[in-house]
């Protein structure tokens, strides 16, 4: 498994990455493929493959990684941790496992970044709008993971993260979509808290 950024140096701007779902964890890949073929039997299509979103921000100098992932077991390291919230559950966030957080990582790792499809895709090269991404992940909402506590039509997770911060900073959202033959569960639940928030309309395809 890739543990190394981008292979080369960014110019300054925002990159979205598609990374597929449990990449390098054969449980959370195994699971989410089941998941799938369920629902896509339940709305009688074809099942898709599954997507989790993960930004990079380059600004002056620096070089940030926007992400939601799980809570790592007893690390020090400083991940610029900016939220959190509790997976499933509520009552179960006393748990480690059953927590997420998110991060704003300076000079930040995406662990499965060697797997993404396609590389990194150029959201912005405005160095106003890659601040304003920044300045908002603080504010991101924290409902649980895998709830629609929003009531925004799907679940809450990464990609609503992703999406969420890109419509809130103004992103022209509406040429971000998935690899072929793929979706991202949550963007377009991220678009509608992001519209009620006073971001962009949700006119991304995220084959939901």
């Amino acid at each position: 498994m890739s543990t190394a950024s981008a292979p080369e140096p960014l110019a300054q701007g925002v990159y979205l990455y598609w990374l597929p779902l449990g990449a390098g964890a054969r449980v959370v890949r195994l699971s989410g493929r089941l998941f799938e073929r369920a629902l896509a039997l339940i709305r009688h299509r074809a099942p898709l493959d599954l997507y989790h979103s993960a930004l990079e921000v380059v600004t002056g100098a620096d070089r940030f990684v926007v992400e939601m992932t799980p809570v790592p077991r007893g690390s020090g390291i400083d991940r610029g941790v900016v939220g959190g919230g509790a997976v499933g559950s509520r009552w179960l966030r006393p748990f480690r496992i059953f927590r997420y957080e998110l991060h704003r990582w300076r000079s930040g790792v995406i662990p499965d970044l060697g797997f993404a499809i396609g590389g990194a895709v150029v959201v912005s090269t405005d160095p106003c709008l890659a601040a304003r991404v920044l300045d908002l992940a603080p504010s991101v909402p924290t409902p649980v993971w895998g709830r629609d506590e929003l009531r925004a039509g799907e679940m809450w997770n990464s990609n609503s993260v992703t999406s969420w911060l890109l419509s809130r900073s103004g992103a022209d959202i509406s040429r971000l979509h998935p690899p072929a033959n793929g979706r991202a569960p949550g963007w377009d639940g991220g678009l509608v808290v992001a519209r009620r928030n006073g971001g962009s309309r949700p006119t991304a395809d995220a084959r939901l």
